[in-house]
This record gives C-alpha cells, structure tokens and sequence, in this order.
C-alpha cells in the first residue's frame, strides 16, 4: 500500500509514525516552515500545483489512499485534494484534531474570517496577543491597537504598525502563557480554533485573567469526506481496508 499523507500538523506525524512499518508512506510538507519536523518514511516538500498536479502525482505515483491532515485552515488544499481524490479514484480521508469548546468563566467573541477579527477589536482593549500564524496578518494592519504577533517563523508584511513578533513555537506551558499575558500587559487575545493540547494554555491564561478571546470559527471540511479525529483512528481506517481489499477501491 501507498498512502499520500498531506502533513505539516503533530497528527500527521504521528499518523506517519503508526503506517510507515506496515505501508509505504509518503507525507507531503507545503514548505512554508523553515525548519520543519519530519515525519516517519518519505516526504516530499512543496505543492502539488493545483488539482491536475496532485491527480497527476497520485496516479504517476501508484496511491492507494490519501490522508488530509493538514492544518485545520489550509482549506484549499483540502477542497483541492477531495477534487482530485474523485478524480483519480482512490479514497480520501481527513484527520482534523477536535476544535476547542468554550468552558465556564470563557470570554469568547466567535468570528468567521480573520477580517472579521480585526473588526471585532473594536472597544476590547488596545494590547492585543495575536497568535494566528504568519498568514493572514494584512486583516490586522489597519488596525490602531498594539500586537503581540507569535509565529513559528517570521511573518510577511503588511503588518500592524504597531507590532512586536515573538517567534517560538509550541507545545506551550500554562505558566508560560500567564507570564505572557501579565508581561506584555495584554488585553485581548485573538487565535484561529486550530484545536489540540500544544497551543490551548492560552486560552485558559486568557480564562483566568478575565480576558475577551476572538476566536476565528474553521472552515468545514468539504462534503463527503469522512473524518478522523486522532491518528489512530486514520490508521485503523487504512490499516482495515488494506486488510480486506487488494486495493482500496
């Protein structure tokens, strides 16, 4: 068995470290970190050039299943791999970790986009954490309010004018996050519902401090294309149908 993993997340690796001794795995990285982690088995790093290219490489390359675990944002590769899934006719899966759920004592203001974010600033504070990625930062650089931008790697302009970037990258500790927080005298916090355990201690820094959280709502994952929500249940999903076809499909 072939299995095309589109990576980048924690749960992909960890999906690549289960299949790697039983299939052949190649996970495919998009390249926008400097320094990523990688995976168990092949990777290929770079994008596929649109649907026709990922069709052309699932076929050239003799796939037997594709596995969307990328970020829970990266909508268009995921509407771009469920075309070319269809149209080479392999099967497709995505792995999305769970996206977060607001508890008791949460100040939460819910958001479709990141231009929305930045319009709902308005009246919340002029410190803002804005912990959102690289990406994406150009919604925010109208903005009068002063940023704390963290980032794994150096964001692109345009940026707030008045901005700080602190590159690290998670998993965060708790203690971390409240020390952020008080340090930088912060007054709002705006995040992507990326979901998992390595960046969610700010939200219950944010919790404890009373602080209002813009939270940008995911894009659904598209029509028809069954979901996992942790890596071993991708893995049973291949590791089964391996078991009880020659091929997939």
């Amino acid at each position: 068995m072939h299995i095309l993993i589109l990576g980048g997340t924690a749960e992909a690796r960890a999906l690549a470290d289960l299949l790697h001794t039983d299939a052949r795995v190649t996970s495919s990285l998009a390249g926008r970190v400097a320094a990523p982690r990688l995976p168990a088995g092949e990777v290929r790093i770079g994008g596929f050039g649109g649907v026709d290219g990922l069709v052309e490489w699932i076929g050239g390359h003799a796939v037997d299943a594709v596995i969307d675990a990328t970020h829970p944002f990266a909508g268009r590769i995921s509407f771009n791999a469920a075309r070319a899934a269809a149209t080479a006719h392999v099967p497709l899966l995505a792995l999305r970790r769970p996206g977060w759920v607001p508890v008791e004592g949460d100040d939460w203001r819910e958001v479709p986009s990141l231009e929305d974010a930045a319009r709902a600033l308005t009246g919340l504070g002029d410190r803002v954490f804005l912990t959102t990625g690289r990406m994406g930062l150009a919604a925010f650089a109208d903005r009068p309010e002063w940023f704390l931008v963290r980032s794994v790697d150096a964001p692109e302009a345009p940026l707030p004018a008045r901005a700080e970037i602190l590159l690290d990258r998670g998993p965060f500790a708790l203690d971390g996050e409240r020390e952020l927080l008080r340090r930088h005298r912060i007054d709002v916090v705006v995040t992507k519902d990326s979901g998992g355990a390595a960046t969610a201690p700010k939200l219950r820094a944010a919790r404890e401090a009373g602080l209002p959280v813009v939270v940008v709502r995911r894009p659904p994952v598209p029509t028809g294309v069954p979901v996992a929500t942790d890596p071993e249940e991708a893995a049973a999903w291949v590791l089964g149908r391996g078991e009880t076809q020659t091929r997939f499909w």
